[in-house]
């Protein structure tokens, strides 16, 4: 019979507590942020960004839901969650900011974007058929289904790596622009500092996570699939 095995929190409650702190820190940031006002809205940050940059045929969409917020490389368009389009805050124009540095990665055609953006399709395989194939095998000690749900997950580890360097240049690039703009002060740097290093913490749990989920299910392969409790 099968239990589940309790190895499983041992390689991934780390990086899961790790996960559940930096959503905490985001929306403390987030809140605080929001309190402090701001020349321009969201929207309008990323605009001037976008056209500082020479990329006016870049469009700004507002988009349901909280924190919502993202570049699509294929339709050449942000798409801001409503509380970031319209807010004046330095949380809007820090998230805004962040998101133009995704469009000015992609004009320039920024490596690990470029890589991250291929690697897309293997990881949505991997987290969705290689999960299934991981459980499978791993519930039935089927070393070839487990090997092949590693193999597919791979995919998902390699995209959240290369995912980091993306994110954390996005935000050096938002950092920059803004106050060469003129967009915030020395002081408001200091609120969108947070607020940016906080979603950062979020992007490094998700790669831990998924890191140690595949080291997880590549011990379970070298030991023959079988649970320390099953029977």
């Amino acid at each position: 019979m099968m239990y589940f095995d309790p190895r499983y929190f041992l390689f991934i409650g780390p990086a899961f507590l790790l996960g559940l702190w930096a959503q905490w820190r985001v929306k403390s940031t987030y809140a605080q942020a929001q309190q402090v006002p701001t020349a321009l809205s969201g929207a309008a940050a990323a605009r001037h960004v976008l056209d500082s940059a020479g990329l006016q045929n870049v469009e700004i969409e507002p988009v349901p839901g909280t924190l919502t917020d993202h570049y699509d490389p294929k339709q050449k368009v942000i798409r801001l969650s409503e509380g970031v389009y319209n807010s004046r805050s330095m949380a809007a124009v820090g998230i805004a900011a962040h998101e133009a540095g995704h469009a000015i990665q992609d004009a320039q055609r920024y490596a690990p974007l470029v890589i991250r953006n291929v690697a897309v399709p293997a990881a949505n395989l991997g987290s969705g058929l290689g999960m299934i194939l991981l459980t499978l095998g791993a519930i039935m000690s089927v070393k070839p289904l487990l090997l092949a749900g590693i193999v597919l997950f791979a995919g998902v580890v390699i995209f959240q790596v290369i995912n980091l360097p993306v994110e954390f240049d996005a935000s050096r690039r938002a950092k920059q622009q803004l106050v060469a703009l003129g967009i915030i002060d020395t002081e408001g740097l200091r609120y969108v500092q947070r607020v940016l290093n906080a979603a950062a913490w979020t992007y490094v749990a998700n790669t831990l996570q998924t890191v140690m989920t595949l080291l997880y299910y590549v011990m379970r392969y070298s030991s023959g699939g079988r649970s320390s409790s099953s029977r």
